[in-house]
């Protein structure tokens, strides 16, 4: 493969994974009026309001077991690339 075609496919890499990322759902937490009213609207209707779902903190390990390990694989991807190019042999 020619060295001019890597950036190249560098940025069709980026640019699909931006794309891929956009159509993901963010986790909004609104309440759904008509799904209100039909509760509402039924036979057996209850005086409680539509309330969501307490779950509690927010864990935050998963985050922070993943950031780090990603950060792991990109130091590791940085340091190979420069050992391999012999730029730091000056």
């Amino acid at each position: 493969m020619s060295v001019a075609r890597r950036p190249l496919l560098t940025a069709t890499a980026a640019g699909t994974l931006l794309c891929a990322l956009w159509f993901v759902p963010s986790a909004n937490a609104t309440i759904d009026r008509e799904a209100v009213q039909r509760q509402h609207s039924g036979a057996a209707a209850s005086s409680q309001e539509l309330r969501l779902a307490d779950t509690g903190t927010v864990d935050t390990t998963p985050y922070l077991v993943g950031g780090t390990a990603f950060l792991g694989i990109g130091v590791g991807f940085v340091a190979y690339s420069v050992r391999r190019s012999g730029a730091w042999q000056m």
